[in-house]
């Protein structure tokens, strides 16, 4: 009978030692495995950091005034705001290009959106209207006339599915997505219904004009659908025209085709909500710029050095280290941090003469009554100096972080000696499994030599035993 398990001819734990010889075997392939594991977590380690320092490195460069704009460390800090002295005639917007002034605003009229309402309808009014057409231009209203827009028109036609102000209303607004204007419906509760025609934007040029078409030709004039801008008809009433704003800046009268206007001024856009006279002033504040994009430096500065501490710390009562403890790239990242802080000076300032210091953590101290003492004394010299932070922080990340830096060479090298070692782990457990089939092939050899040994030691023994067992017979007689 062929023996299909190591030791059961024998009767010798074979199979424990074929497992304990290849655990032996499996031991060199164990360290590649444990040394590529260290490599990746250093690796993630590594992108940590990276990111960390990258956020700092964001926020420095956020410091720094454009050069090829010739823009200057005070023009780069220059902050805005804008208010009108009543705000029931608007709101202000600051944006980029905008100076301190004062101004004189005198909103005359808001630019609106032309409305009509039709007189009272029925649906017998549509009904009997079936075979007609209309004919809905839209264009600009300017000089006493209406000009339309050969590009924004629309015809409907009204057929004799078209049998109720409801269905006529849903008939235009599916011709007329292109012109620009909408169509509704008001009920006035004693049977009537008014139907409604909006432009869907402000200005001179969203204007429109409905004329009907009764097969002699389009009219502005005649049926009950028919309507012109300047004129009007019997048949609507103008709710609201089509209309530009109108103000007067500092005796400059200016027109907007909406209420949202701007490039008036430069940096400036004005939200006109209602009429009248008032001031427009808008003021500098460098205080504001500088302080939040200082504070925004210590925020991702320490954020960065607490990442760095607990990368390189050790536990002594666990005994884990960090997964960077004593890791070259690690010292020098804190290294140079530290060095910029205390190195980096613009003048006769540095960091801590703004309120900027270390603290016994390691970590940045803010002292916002410091830093507002400090712009309020030379808000030059402290714009100055946060330029200087920028530029000289920025690049000596850029060393650390960047395409060229010391962490993505050093993960590169990481990254070459992983895919090593994984070549090295293959090829030894390729060897482990022709290790373990010759060794099984000879234990196997042992097993059955064993197992015949034993048969035939149990059979002389009973030969022997047998022999032993012969009754004994005398030889005299």
């Amino acid at each position: 009978m062929p023996i299909t398990s190591l030791g059961v001819g024998s009767g010798l734990d074979l199979q424990w030692m074929l497992d304990e010889l290849i655990k032996i075997e499996k031991l060199p392939g164990q360290v590649l495995q444990k040394q590529a594991t260290s490599y990746r977590s250093k690796i993630s380690a590594l992108g940590t950091l990276s990111s960390k320092l990258g956020a700092l490195q964001a926020a420095t460069k956020a410091m720094i005034p454009d050069a090829p704009k010739g823009e200057s460390p005070a023009q780069k800090f220059a902050s805005y705001s804008g208010s009108l002295g009543d705000e029931k005639i608007g709101t202000v917007t600051i944006g980029d290009g905008a100076v301190s002034g004062n101004y004189a605003l005198d909103v005359k009229e808001l630019a609106s959106a032309q409305k009509i309402l039709s007189n009272a309808l029925t649906d017998s009014d549509v009904a009997g209207a079936t075979g007609n057409k209309i004919i809905l231009s839209a264009g600009t209203l300017a000089g006493g006339g209406f000009t339309a827009d050969t590009k924004r028109r629309a015809e409907i036609e009204i057929t004799a599915e078209i049998n109720t102000v409801e269905k006529l209303r849903n008939a235009i607004n599916k011709a007329t997505k292109d012109t620009g204007v909408s169509a509704s419906v008001i009920n006035d509760g004693s049977g009537g219904k008014r139907l409604v025609l909006s432009g869907n934007k402000d200005g001179s040029t969203q204007a429109f004009q409905i004329e009907s078409d009764s097969g002699s030709g389009p009219s502005t004039t005649s049926g009950f659908l028919a309507y012109n801008p300047v004129t009007g008809t019997p048949g609507f009433k103008t709710q609201q025209k089509a209309v530009d704003a109108k103000f007067v800046l500092d005796g400059v009268t200016i027109t907007s085709k909406g209420n949202t206007v701007s490039g008036v001024l430069d940096g400036v856009t004005l939200q006109l909500a209602g009429t009248g006279a008032t001031q427009l002033k808008v003021v500098r504040d460098d205080a504001k710029s500088v302080k939040a994009a200082l504070e925004k430096f210590v925020s991702t500065f320490n954020d960065a050095a607490r990442t760095m501490n607990t990368q390189g710390a050790y536990d002594a009562e666990t005994k884990v280290a960090g997964p960077l403890q004593g890791n070259n790239i690690l010292r020098e990242a804190q290294s140079a941090l530290r060095t910029l802080v205390f190195g980096t000076q613009s003048g006769e300032n540095q960091l801590s003469d703004i309120g900027i210091a270390f603290g016994s953590d390691g970590t940045l101290r803010f002292d916002a009554q410091k830093l507002d003492a400090a712009i309020t004394k030379d808000p030059n010299a402290v714009a100055e100096l946060a330029a200087k932070v920028g530029k000289t922080f920025s690049d000596r990340i850029d060393k650390i972080i960047g395409a060229k830096g010391s962490i993505q060479t050093s993960t590169d090298g990481m990254n070459a000696s992983i895919r090593d070692l994984e070549k090295r782990k293959e090829a030894l457990d390729t060897r482990v499994l022709a290790v373990e089939a010759r060794y099984r092939k000879q234990f196997t050899a042992l097993d059955t030599m064993l197992s015949k040994m034993n048969s035939t030691s149990n059979y002389l023994a009973q030969q022997l035993t047998a022999i032993a067992n012969i009754p004994k017979t005398s030889s005299k007689k």
